[in-house]
Order: structure tokens, then C-alpha cells, then sequence
């Protein structure tokens, strides 16, 4: 074989050679990238609540490191705020927390040790704690710190490590207590109302409906009691205020609730506030609310005859028509008058011919 041959030759199994540990190079950081990718697969939790176990939940406690810890229990087919008042729980509140614990997915690993907790604020007194029980037996155990560019930081409670969490909305976590009370206080149809009763400091209002037209009476309060009989006749009563009250009440909520240490009115409601008593047709039902002192600003303390005895605060926009005047229920002046102008400042209109005089066309 020729010399010339003999170098080609070498040249083509280099190159085969080169080609063959290329291959072999690829190969091993195909394998070792997959094993990686198993590896981190395999640190990856599982965070979720199982879907078969959330129904079966009837415990879950919220810790807030700036709020009261909430605990809600499940009774029947009921759940209840247990702590740190005991109270009827808000039902879609409550369904929106457990919807939430299914989504909940790791989705990156931060540390795998317990070394950075207090940076990532997840520790206890920081950030929220969600423990859930079912039974005896925790289905869920998890603390929610910091949220930042990476994403929302959490820890398993049964597991050192840090991780990024995907699914978690903070917001259905971290209500005030009151949000986890039930604030409805009153539900019905307006056109069902046949007849309403309001009776204050200033009187007893009377409203009847008749078809589609109410009719209404009204009897001063004289010195502390009512008058024997109601006016002749209201002039200016307007139905159509009727029924922005009962726009008002027909799904009447609490926007807050009273302190045990409140002083009410509810007692002595014909005079601090108001009664209002609400009866539907057909014998639906009757409701009677019992309104009393402000509370904060122009909300007022009220109670549901009947109830299980929550004192709510309902705003100014509900309360107001409990304590109402008579002109709260009539009809406005339409037309208002301008002022007319005072003696002195009524125009001299020979000055203003004259001081026209000149003007193109006034010569």
C-alpha cells in the first residue's frame, strides 16, 4: 500500500473514532440527564390533598402570624368556626380552602434542608401554618411563608426541604375571623313581601301591598309613646321607597359583628334603633329584626328575633331604614326654586341699556 493511501486511511478511522466517542459522549448525557430529571421528580412531594379524602375532612386549623388561628370544624354536614368564637362557618368560605388543597403542586426545590426556614419565613409565628384532619389522623400539614420572583415558598411539616409551591392562593388563608363567619342574615323575594312593619323612636311606619300597589300609615311617637291612632293621611308617601328598603333587607349580610362587651341597644330597639318585621305571602314566613345603637360610624348593632343570637353590625345603608323619619319614606321636592336675588342686588336696567350703548347695532 502506498504511503498516500495509508494516510487517508488513518484519517478515516480518526474520524470514525471521533465520531464514535461523539456518539458515546451524547449517549451518557442523554442517560445521566434523564436519571437527573427522575432524581428531581423523585424529591418532589406530593402535596395535594387526595380527592377521595377531601369529603372526608372535618378538622382544619389556619395559624396567621398576624391574625387570629381559625379552627373550623365540620358537624353533620355543617361546618362551624370553633375558635376563636363559636359561630356558624361561612359554607363558601370554608368549600373554597378545601377545593384549594387539591391544586396544591411542588414545583421546584429550593433547599433540601431546614437550614433556610426563618428566611423564607416558615416558622411558627410566621407566615401560615394549614393543618387539616381527618379523624384522628392529619391528611394535610403545611406552612406558606414568603412569596417572591421564584414563587411562594412552603415546607411540609413532616419533611425538611423547601420548596416552590404552585396552586396556593394566600387570599382564601388569610381572611379576618369575621369572613370566616356566616354574615347572611335575612333571604327572600322582594315581590313575596306582602306586608312591612317599621316602628322607632319616631313612630310606627305601616306598609300594605295590594296587588301590585302598597298603601302605608304612620303613627307619631308623642313624648315616648305612640299616638293612639295613625295620621289621617300621608300626602306624601312614596312606594317606591318601600321598595328600595326592601331592596336593602331582601339579602340582608352583616358587615361585621359585635364584641361580647358591646353595648347594644338591642333591648330597647323601638327607641335606640328600630324594629322591622317583614311578612311574606302564602304564609312563607315572618321575619323580625331588632336594630339598636351605632356601632362604628353610622352602622348599627341588630339582632334576629328567632336566630340563634349572633349580634351583627349591618352597615348605614340597611340600618338607616330601621331608624328612619317619615320623610325617609315620602316623596322629594321635584322642583326646587332658585333663590331670588336680594333687593340690593337686583340689576339696574338702565345701566345695563346704557352701558350697551356703542355695541354694533344698539345706536
Amino acid at each position: 500500500m502506498k504511503t498516500q493511501q495509508r494516510i487517508y486511511a488513518a484519517i478515516v478511522l480518526l474520524l470514525l473514532l471521533g465520531v464514535a466517542f461523539y456518539m458515546r459522549q451524547e449517549s451518557e448525557k442523554k442517560e445521566l440527564s434523564q436519571h437527573s430529571a427522575t432524581a428531581a421528580t423523585a424529591d418532589m412531594p406530593t402535596l395535594a390533598v387526595a380527592k377521595d379524602d377531601l369529603e372526608k375532612l372535618d378538622k382544619i386549623e389556619i395559624k396567621n402570624a398576624d391574625k387570629s388561628t381559625v379552627t373550623l370544624v365540620k358537624k353533620g354536614d355543617a361546618w362551624e368556626v370553633d375558635a376563636p368564637v363559636k359561630a356558624k362557618a361561612n359554607a363558601a368560605n370554608v368549600r373554597s380552602v378545601i377545593d384549594n388543597l387539591k391544586e396544591l403542586k411542588a414545583k421546584e426545590v429550593i433547599d433540601t434542608t431546614a437550614q433556610t426556614y426563618e428566611q423564607y419565613e416558615l416558622v411558627d409565628g410566621k407566615g401560615v401554618h394549614v393543618v387539616a384532619y381527618k379523624g384522628a389522623d392529619k391528611a394535610f400539614d403545611m406552612y406558606f411563608g414568603k412569596s417572591g420572583s421564584r414563587g411562594q415558598m412552603a415546607r411540609l411539616a413532616s419533611k425538611d426541604g423547601v420548596y416552590v409551591v404552585g396552586g396556593y392562593s394566600s387570599y382564601l388563608y388569610t381572611r379576618e375571623v369575621k369572613n370566616w363567619r356566616e354574615t347572611g342574615i335575612l333571604k327572600f323575594e322582594e315581590d313575596n313581601v306582602v306586608q312591612l312593619e317599621v316602628e322607632n323612636k319616631n313612630g310606627a311606619f305601616s306598609f300594605s301591598k295590594n296587588g301590585d300597589k302598597w298603601s302605608a300609615s304612620f303613627t307619631k311617637r308623642e313624648k315616648g309613646k305612640l299616638a293612639k291612632s295613625p295620621e289621617k293621611k300621608w300626602e306624601k308617601f312614596d312606594e317606591a321607597k318601600v321598595k328600595d328598603m326592601l331592596r336593602a333587607y331582601k339579602g340582608l349580610a352583616a358587615e361585621d359583628f359585635a364584641e361580647a362587651s358591646a353595648d347594644t341597644g338591642i333591648a330597647a330597639a323601638e327607641t335606640e334603633g328600630g324594629v322591622v318585621k317583614i311578612k311574606l305571602k302564602d304564609n312563607a314566613g315572618d321575619f323580625v329584626l331588632r336594630v339598636g345603637k351605632t356601632a362604628k360610624g353610622s352602622s348599627r348593632y341588630a339582632e334576629k328575633v328567632g336566630g340563634d343570637g349572633t349580634i351583627y353590625v349591618l352597615s348605614s345603608w340597611a340600618a338607616d331604614w330601621a331608624a328612619a323619619e317619615a320623610t325617609k319614606f315620602e316623596k322629594g321636592d321635584d322642583k326646587k326654586k332658585a333663590p331670588e336675588p336680594d333687593e340690593g342686588e337686583m340689576p339696574d336696567i338702565q345701566q345695563m341699556m346704557q352701558g350697551m350703548q356703542g355695541m354694533p347695532g344698539m345706536e
